[in-house]
Formats: C-alpha cells, sequence, structure tokens
C-alpha cells in the first residue's frame, strides 16, 4: 500500500499543509497497477477543480476496511471511489458489491476496459455512479467525470436528506396530508391521511381524489364538492365546508376541518393541490353534548327553560302566521317535598325520572315536555284548536300519574296540579304566557291540588298576593311575628280540660292577624314550613312547661304537624331535643297529623310514627274522615287520639248522614281504645247530640276561642256554657270533685277511658 505517499505528494504539489486538510475532498483509488495509478493520480491533480488527496490500494479488502472504518466520519469521509473491478483478491461485479455493500452512500466510478465495458454497465446498473475506460482517461475527462459524480451525488444526498426530513415531518404531525396534481389524481398521503381515508399511499396513488377524499354534509347526507378540486381550479385556499364528513373507505365516518391550496412550480403555474385536515370527531361530539347539556336537564332528559323558550318562540312565531293556537300546561307535583325529606333525595330523583316517561307518552311528537327545576314541568301544546283540547291534555295528564309508583319496594301516589295558559289570549310573549300559566297552578293548588285551571286576569293580583305572603314570611320568623294562641280541648261530660291545642297565628305587620290556612300552604311550598314548624313545636314546648312552673296542672298540648316535617329526616330527633331544652315529659306532648300523610309511603309513615311513641309522644289523626280510607290503615298505625272534623260536627243536628259518620267514628275509636275528639263544637245542640252519641271529648267556639298565652289559665276558672261552675278552683276541676250534668248520663267505661300508647 502506497496510500501516505500519495496523499503527501499530492498534498504538496497542491499547495496544502496539515491545516487545510479538512478542506480536501478525499478519493479512494482501487486500482493494482502502480503506474496506472499515478496516471490518474496526475490527471487529478494537473486538472481537478477540488482539493483532492487520493488514498490508493491495491486490494478490494483494504478498501472494504477503509471504507467501514470512515464510514461514520460524515463530511470527512470519502467523497468518491474510483475502482478497477478485476483486482488480485476479487473480479468482476463482485468487487463492485462488496464495495457498495459497505458504503452505499459514496458514490462509484468504474475503471474499466474495453474489453470489460459490459461487465461495467452492469456496475451502473447495480448502483455505480458510471464507468470510464481506462485508455480515455486524460487531464480533461477524469476531473470532469469525477468531479460531476461528487456533485451528483452531494445533490442527491441533500435532496434525501431534504425529502426524508419533509416526510418525517409530515408523518410525524397531527394532520393528514394529501396532495394530488394538476389532473386531481392522488400523488402523496401521509401516515394520518392514510388511516383517516382508509387508503394506502401505494393504493392511492394515482386514483381520482374524490375516490380517497369522500366528503358529505352532516346533515343533508349530500356529496360536498371537493375543496382540492376547486384550489386547483381557482387557484385560491379553499376552506372544508362546515358540518363536512369524511366517508372512509370501510364505510367509517370522520368528521373534519382545515383547508386545502394550490401547488405552484418556479414559474407559478398550479401543478396540484395539498389538502391539511384533522378529526374533529370527538371535539365536535364534545360541543354537541356540551350544547346538549346546556339545553336539557341532566336528571330526565327532558329540554330545559332555554330550549323551551326557544321552542316556544318558534312555536308561538308558526301560530301567529298561521292564525291557530297553542297551549302551555304548568305543571307542579302536589307535596313531592314529602318523598325528599322521608326517603331521600335518590329516590326523588328516580321518582322524577319516570314521571318525566309518563309526562311523555301523555304529549304528540310534535309537543315538548320541560322540565323547569326541581318537580316543576312545562307542556307546550304545539297547535290546539281550543283550550277544551288543552283541558283533554291535563285530563290525560292527571290520569297517568294516579297510577302508584314503585321504587324500590315504596309504593308512591303521586298527583298534581296544572295551570293553563292559552296563546294568544294569555300571553303574546314566552315570559308573559308561562307566567300566567304559572299563576294558574298556584290556583289549582288553592283549589285542592290534583285538578287544573285555565288562566284568568283576576290570578294576577292573587299571585302578587301570594308572593307578598312568601316574602313575609322569610322575615316573620326574624322579626317575632309568629305567635301561638291556645284552644282547650275538654271532657264533654264533665266540662273539664283535658288538653290543649297550640294554633299558629301570624301578626302580619300590614295586614294584621293571619290565620294557618292564610300562610302555611305557601310556606309548605316555598319550604319555609320547616323552620316555622321547629319554632312552633319549640315555643308549644316552652309554654306547656311554663304552665306547669307557675302552677297550673300538667295539661296535654296537642301540636300540629305538616307532613313535609314528618319527613325530613331529623324530625324524631328534633322532637327528642326539643323536649329536652324545655323540660318538658313526652306524656304532655300530643302531635296532630292529616290522615293523608298515612296514605303516602305507609312503610316509611310507620316507622316515623313507632319512632315517636318510643318517645312516648302522643299521636292524633286530625280532620278524620276528610281525607283517604284510612279506616283500613288505622289499626296498622299507633294512633291516640281520633279528632272527627267540624264539617261533619257542623250539621251534626241536621245532616242525618253526617250524624251517622260521627256515631261510626265514636264508635270505631271505642272499639280499638282510641280518644275521639269532635272538633268544630260551636252550639248547645251539637254538644247535646254528641252527649247523645256518647262523644268522650270535643273542642270548638262554644267551649273557647282560641286565646294568647296570658289569657289560658284565666280562662280555665270560668267553666263553660252548659256544665256546672267550676270556680272552686282548677285543682277541683281536675280532681274531677265536680258531678257530670244530671240530666246525661256519663257513656259507660268514660271514667275508665285511658289513651293507647
Amino acid at each position: 500500500m502506497v496510500r501516505g505517499t500519495i496523499v503527501n505528494s499530492l498534498s504538496e504539489s497542491l499547495g496544502h499543509g496539515r491545516a487545510g486538510m479538512s478542506n480536501i475532498r478525499r478519493i479512494l483509488l482501487v486500482q493494482e497497477n502502480a503506474a496506472d495509478a499515478r496516471a490518474v493520480r496526475d490527471a487529478l491533480t494537473n486538472s481537478s477543480p477540488y482539493a483532492l488527496s487520493v488514498d490508493w490500494v491495491r486490494h478490494c479488502f483494504e478498501a472494504v476496511k477503509l471504507l467501514a472504518g470512515d464510514s461514520a466520519r460524515g463530511a470527512e469521509g470519502f467523497a468518491a471511489v474510483l475502482v478497477e473491478l478485476f483486482l488480485p483478491d476479487c473480479n468482476g461485479l463482485e468487487t463492485f458489491d462488496r464495495l457498495f455493500k459497505v458504503a452505499p452512500q459514496v458514490p462509484i466510478l468504474v475503471l474499466s476496459t474495453s474489453q470489460h465495458e459490459p461487465i461495467a454497465r452492469q456496475a451502473v446498473q447495480r448502483g455505480a455512479q458510471d464507468y470510464l475506460l481506462k485508455g480515455r482517461l486524460d487531464n480533461y475527462l477524469l476531473p470532469k467525470a469525477l468531479g460531476s459524480m461528487i456533485d451528483r451525488a452531494a445533490h442527491a444526498e441533500a435532496l434525501f436528506e431534504e425529502k426524508e426530513r419533509a416526510q418525517v415531518t409530515l408523518n410525524s404531525i397531527g394532520d393528514a396530508v394529501l396532495s394530488c396534481d394538476v389532473s386531481s389524481r392522488v400523488t402523496y398521503l401521509n401516515k394520518v391521511a392514510e388511516q383517516l381515508t382508509g387508503w394506502t399511499g401505494e393504493k392511492a396513488s394515482g386514483r381520482p381524489i374524490e375516490d380517497v377524499f369522500h366528503i358529505i354534509d352532516a346533515t343533508t347526507r349530500s356529496t360536498i364538492p371537493n375543496p382540492m378540486a376547486m384550489a386547483i381550479r381557482e387557484d385560491r385556499t379553499v376552506m372544508l365546508a362546515p358540518n363536512s364528513l369524511l366517508l372512509r373507505d370501510d364505510g367509517v365516518e370522520a368528521a373534519i376541518e382545515d383547508s386545502a391550496a394550490p401547488i405552484h412550480d418556479r414559474h407559478g403555474r398550479v401543478t396540484g393541490a395539498v389538502m391539511v385536515f384533522h378529526d374533529v370527531s370527538s371535539t365536535r361530539a364534545l360541543s354537541l353534548n356540551l350544547t346538549h347539556q346546556a339545553q336539557h336537564d341532566s336528571l330526565t332528559g327532558l329540554p330545559n327553560r332555554l330550549l323551551l323558550d326557544d321552542r316556544l318562540n318558534h312555536a308561538m312565531g308558526i301560530a301567529r302566521r298561521h292564525g291557530v293556537k297553542l297551549a302551555l300546561l304548568y305543571l307542579d307535583l302536589d307535596r313531592f317535598k314529602n318523598v325528599n325529606d322521608s326517603l331521600g333525595h335518590e329516590i326523588g330523583d328516580r321518582l322524577l325520572k319516570v314521571i318525566a316517561q309518563r309526562l311523555l307518552g301523555c304529549v304528540r311528537g310534535s309537543d315538548t315536555v320541560s322540565r323547569q327545576g326541581g318537580d316543576e314541568f312545562v307542556i307546550l301544546l304545539s297547535e290546539v284548536a281550543a283550550g277544551q283540547d288543552a283541558a283533554i291534555s291535563a285530563e290525560k295528564v292527571l290520569r297517568a300519574l294516579n297510577a302508584p309508583i314503585d321504587i324500590d319496594g315504596h309504593q308512591l301516589h303521586v298527583s298534581a296540579s296544572i295551570g293553563i295558559a292559552i296563546y294568544p289570549e294569555d300571553g303574546e310573549d314566552p315570559a308573559s304566557l308561562l307566567k300566567h300559566a304559572d299563576f294558574a297552578m298556584y290556583h289549582a293548588k288553592d283549589c285542592g291540588r290534583k285538578n287544573y285551571q285555565f288562566f284568568r286576569e283576576d290570578m294576577n293580583v292573587r299571585a302578587l298576593e301570594r308572593q307578598s305572603i312568601e316574602d313575609g314570611l322569610h322575615l316573620a320568623l326574624e322579626r317575632g311575628e309568629l305567635v301561638l294562641y291556645y284552644q282547650p280541648i275538654v271532657d264533654l261530660w264533665s266540662g273539664r280540660p283535658t288538653g290543649v291545642e297550640a294554633l299558629i297565628r301570624w301578626r302580619h305587620p300590614h295586614r294584621g292577624l293571619l290565620f294557618p290556612q292564610q300562610f302555611v300552604p305557601i310556606a309548605e311550598e316555598c319550604g319555609l314550613i320547616l323552620p316555622i314548624g321547629r319554632w312552633a313545636l319549640s315555643e308549644a314546648c316552652r309554654q306547656n312547661r311554663a304552665w306547669q312552673d307557675a302552677g297550673l296542672p300538667p295539661l296535654r298540648i296537642a301540636v300540629n304537624v305538616s307532613a313535609v316535617e314528618l319527613r325530613h329526616k331529623d324530625f324524631v330527633e328534633g322532637v327528642r331535643t326539643c323536649m329536652s331544652d324545655n323540660g318538658l315529659s313526652s306524656q304532655h306532648l300530643e302531635l296532630e297529623l292529616t290522615e293523608t300523610f298515612l296514605m303516602q309511603d305507609s312503610a316509611s309513615t310507620a316507622l316515623v310514627l313507632r319512632s315517636l311513641k318510643e318517645l312516648g309522644i302522643q299521636l292524633a289523626l286530625d280532620d278524620f274522615g276528610t281525607g283517604y280510607s284510612s279506616l283500613s290503615h288505622l289499626k296498622g298505625f299507633p294512633i291516640d287520639t281520633l279528632k272527627i272534623d267540624k264539617a261533619f260536627v257542623s250539621e251534626l243536628d241536621t245532616n242525618p248522614d253526617d250524624a251517622s259518620i260521627v256515631r261510626a267514628v265514636i264508635g270505631l275509636g271505642r272499639s280499638l281504645n282510641i280518644r275521639v275528639v269532635a272538633e268544630g263544637v260551636e252550639t248547645a245542640a251539637q254538644l247535646a247530640r254528641l252527649q247523645e252519641q256518647q262523644c268522650p271529648e270535643g273542642q270548638g267556639y262554644y267551649f273557647s276561642r282560641p286565646v294568647i298565652a296570658d289569657e289560658f289559665p284565666r280562662l280555665l276558672l270560668n267553666a263553660p256554657p252548659g256544665f256546672p261552675d267550676l270556680h272552686g278552683g282548677i285543682g277541683d276541676a281536675y280532681n274531677g270533685r265536680h258531678a257530670t250534668p244530671g240530666t246525661k248520663d256519663a257513656p259507660p267505661g268514660h271514667a275508665r277511658r285511658t289513651t293507647r300508647n
């Protein structure tokens, strides 16, 4: 090997020292004959435009070793190889193959004799840059051929690197890239485009763009004009149409967005187009989901207020143009708070879902059922011929809700109050129509619930009054405007007091004294009944204890409790705390509830009542006979007192049917050992009839109107009309020292009667 000699002599002849070696292009010459090698060196030295150093080796294995060792040197490696194919250790194409295998990136120029020219051509076909005949080498041809070869190789390498960089970049980005030629035939797809279209680059190449990139409108399902063809035709950037769907080769759809732009040559002529797009299916689905959530109730899936308002506006526009009517039904569930308070919000939510489905089953596909929040629903009847159509729909809803609903073994009975407003008579805009339907709904509640009412103009005044009451209630407790009045319950044979009922009143700053029926239903609806009820119970316990501390004999005090309070999860514990805080024994407290309460979820009702009985509290059933038939349920509940509703007592001496009902209730109480109290006793004739039917106790104006706490002790000093004078003292009255009326006999067993525990 004479590598060092050639390199040094060549470097010195060109005037390059060691400091300039980094700018010298290294050439590997693989040639057996030394004279031929010098000829090549001389040709390159005398005429090459480059600074060259030539490493000369005689054998193929030496060349392979040098190339393998320099393959990692990059720019400092060999710039070219000049090789004679027939060497001492290797001949023909095998020589080329060995060199090309170890350094495919280095351009190879074959030096050949005319005899071996066919083999040289084959080497070119296998990857050699070119070949030259050794007999024609001169100072012009060899340097020129070598320089051209080096330049081409450098340009090819740079082009490859640029193409590779572009390829890697396009396959690394998250967007799909698709290109076509001026004839709208596919020329390229990156990896993302292949995934989205379902076409490989090889399969898609040359295919019409419409075959590979087929897009449709998501709403109409019609084909959208291809944006790439438009970009070529109009020579401009074209955005994808909104709501575009790409149909993949296998039929899968993907929502896509972005744009297509034309491709130009160096002269500005359009040669094709490139499409950049990305999958927005998840984003669009999320957007649609957010839109749905913004317009629908999360619990029931029904349209919410926002969507109802939009549909109502739209329906009003149609009704106005066509001269037709529409109706709005505002529905509120009766006593729904009882379910939440007693069974929990989970049961309440499941109940609302069932109700939503029942309401949907009552309307047409063109109508809208909306949940306004809580237990309020609105039904939009998009087209009605007359108000009677709305009434028919309301009756259908009431019937649908009437059937009991079973949730986790709880038999729930649901009813609703419905207000109806008609467009355009009752309002010409959504807000007015909704407000008037709401007014009518509250009127339906005032009319006893479980019915429907049409809006009337006078309801505006009543609604404003109702709102005023609700607003005032929020401040009534804070300002000390609520007060308890007390009415005695007396033994109908002796006139002696057996108990006292606490009755709530509201000293309204502007309206004067308000009775319970004027504000308690509103308090139940707006949720204020809970704090009001807690106050009333505490005040009654406090007052009873205060009377006892003042020397009055102990009395059983009765306090009315609403179903909303009884079903509250903390009610029983609250009663226990109230008695403890006021030092009142449980035997001196009686809670009055309505028989309607017994009918609502009897299992949980019995549990609450048993818990109260465990505290030793007496339980009374108020207004007995006016609600559902509770006779079959009565023996299943620990009731101590039945209070005959005053509606039956008021016509006791004139209506035989009422007299029969009173007689039946008295007999029922006697057979079940339950105390019976007749309410609303106002005349001596009523008292006489009750005594004839052997009713044990009574309450009413005949004995005393309800009075404030300070007047109650003085009330007990005076005997009620028709009874002996009790001026002997309260203690005497309680000790039974006075005889019963001489003309009447006490009912059998009256002296022995006790309350059932």
